[in-house]
């Protein structure tokens, strides 16, 4: 009788925390340069990562554990921020969609037999678009209700954040296209396939 292998092994627990750090850093390299008051950060495109290499199921546990190391208080939010008060953020939506990019850019990558180039991008992008379709929306939720602005529109917010859109898709595609050459060459094995 052979023994079967843990579903959750040490090495798994050593990358989803390679991953909150990941998370904390590209939340914070520029950490204090802003656009109409919104942090830049690289975090979409860790996230998108994290499921591509860490897979949907690893990956949306290495972001959850991220937010929740930040929601006790650790520095690890944008601008070195930390605590319950980022639920009252207006960026609190986008924080939220990083389990959804984990998710479903792993869910795609799990689901194509053939690992392209255009395949990672398609992750990658599935990822995006679930980062600004949940931050947005909360964004502007955040902006009437709680703001108290009635003079906005929704189109107005979410114009406001094309220029996070355009830098998110542009990173999206150069990591999409670099994960995909370190695929081919095998340098990266994505930890959902080591344990098929």
């Amino acid at each position: 009788m052979t023994a079967t292998k843990p579903k959750v092994q040490t090495v798994h627990i050593t990358y989803a925390a390679m991953f909150i750090a990941l998370m904390a850093i590209g939340a914070n390299l520029t950490a204090f340069i802003t656009l109409g008051g919104v942090p830049l950060t690289f975090q979409t495109v860790v996230a998108v990562l994290a499921g591509i290499i860490l897979g949907k199921k690893l990956g949306t546990l290495a972001i959850a554990g991220y937010i929740l190391l930040g929601l006790t208080g650790v520095p690890i939010f944008a601008g070195f921020s930390g605590g319950v008060s980022v639920l009252a953020s207006p960026t609190f939506g986008f924080l939220v969609s990083f389990l959804f990019i984990a998710f479903s850019s792993g869910f795609v990558m799990e689901l194509m037999k053939t690992k392209t180039k255009s395949g990672f991008f398609i992750a990658g992008l599935t990822g995006l678009l679930f980062n600004y379709g949940i931050g947005v929306p909360y964004l502007y939720f955040y902006t009437v209700t709680i703001l108290g602005v009635t003079d906005t529109s929704f189109l107005l917010i979410a114009g406001g954040m094309s220029a996070f859109f355009i830098k998110d898709l542009i990173l999206v595609f150069f990591t999409a296209a670099l994960a995909a050459q370190l695929y081919s060459r095998r340098a990266i094995r994505p930890v959902w396939q080591q344990a098929a």
